[in-house]
């Protein structure tokens, strides 16, 4: 076995790589920053009983767990940072208005996202706290779509979706805790045979809400759509008003989903997904999340959104250019005599590199007049 291996989707960054992603970093916090957020750095490392608090369960299976040598207790290494976040407005801050924070850090998950995602994603995102209106929901999409077009990536797209209505649904129907599960699992995956399996025992208005669901996307039509194929529940009511507000304000395309489940255990309102061309996985994730500041001993209703730094260069490397080529790495190019650059840089009158070398063959040059000069003196005095 090669000692240098590392292991399974866990990669180096290189150059220029790494310069763009890094250069892409702190565009974002600046931007952050501009629109009023305040960066914050949580440890890499805190004890699980923090860690995945108000998180749920899915977050606990991709956390790498430890025992820390001084205390004896488990400790986790942070799968997320946004549950960090939620902790330090609600006990480091304690402030009573409305919280706008930012982060950015790497992550470390015990299995990937998708078949070709990291294990370490370089997360980076923003999340307001204490303000539960739609008004928040809409801040936060704009600045999703800000920082999509800041990172260079073009033709993004939205879904949008809430989970207020499989959980009306489910709550209002009798669903148990167990089946509720199952319902979400088969909705996730869109499996209208086993949807139909799982629902036979159900009541005839509980069945026909569920089934309706996989079929309940696309653009701002569903939600009238909806409207006529839905129980006419409080709840269900006052999701459909905020994703037509959300749908008809954003910045990008947007597409509503109805059965876009993704962090259910988590969210508690509008959940939301960007898109780009040229990834299968989604390029940003957010939502809103209400109950994980009330598991922390004090509610806060709060909403953003997280973006990995890694997918984003990848979506959008022609868009950002290549990284900048400093004076060292153009003598270095003279100096081991290769020059990677395309013949328009490589004859341009001036360049750093064609002046090395210039300056290289004229000290050759030099050398071999010293060299004659001085077996020319030694054949005289002999």
């Amino acid at each position: 076995m090669r000692n240098w291996l590392l292991p399974e989707n866990l990669e180096d960054i290189l150059p220029p790589q790494a310069q763009r992603v890094d250069g892409m970093r702190a565009k974002l916090l600046e931007l952050f920053r501009v629109h009023g957020y305040e960066l914050v750095i949580p440890p890499l490392l805190e004890y699980m009983e923090s860690l995945l608090t108000g998180t749920g369960h899915d977050l606990d299976l991709r956390t790498f767990k430890l025992v820390d040598q001084l205390s004896g207790r488990m400790m986790g290494v942070r799968a997320d940072i946004t549950p960090q976040v939620a902790r330090i407005d609600a006990h480091l801050l304690n402030r009573k208005g409305v919280t706008r924070l930012c982060y950015a850090g790497s992550v470390l998950l015990t299995r990937p996202r998708g078949l070709d995602s990291t294990r370490e994603p370089l997360q980076v995102g923003a999340e307001i706290y204490g303000h539960s209106g739609i008004e928040s929901d809409l801040e936060i999409q704009q600045l999703l779509a800000e920082s999509l077009a800041a990172a260079g990536v073009s033709e993004a797209r939205l879904d949008i979706g809430h989970v207020a209505v499989f959980r009306s649904i489910c709550r209002r129907g009798g669903v148990g805790a167990d089946l509720e599960s199952d319902l979400y699992e088969v909705l996730q995956g869109k499996d209208m045979p086993a949807l139909r399996s799982a629902t036979k025992a159900l009541s005839k208005t509980t069945r026909g809400a569920l089934l309706a669901l996989p079929e309940l996307y696309g653009d701002g039509a569903v939600i009238e759509r909806a409207r006529r194929t839905l129980p006419k529940y409080p709840e269900i009511d006052r999701a459909l008003r905020d994703l037509k507000a959300l749908s008809r304000a954003g910045r990008i395309p947007v597409s509503v989903d109805l059965a876009d489940l993704r962090g259910y255990h988590y969210h508690s309102g509008v959940v939301f997904a960007a898109y780009a061309p040229g990834i299968a996985s989604a390029v940003a994730l957010g939502g809103r999340y209400d109950e994980v500041g009330k598991a922390f001993g004090r509610a806060r209703p709060a909403t953003g959104f997280s973006m990995d730094l890694r997918d984003l260069e990848r979506v959008a490397p022609s868009q950002n250019g290549p990284a900048p080529r400093s004076r060292d790495s153009d003598t270095e190019t003279a100096r081991c005599g290769r020059d990677r650059r395309g013949p328009a840089a490589r004859t341009r009158v001036g360049a750093p590199g064609t002046r090395m070398r210039s300056r290289a063959r004229e000290a050759r040059r030099q050398v071999g007049r010293e060299k004659t000069r001085l077996a020319t003196r030694w054949a005289r005095t002999s």
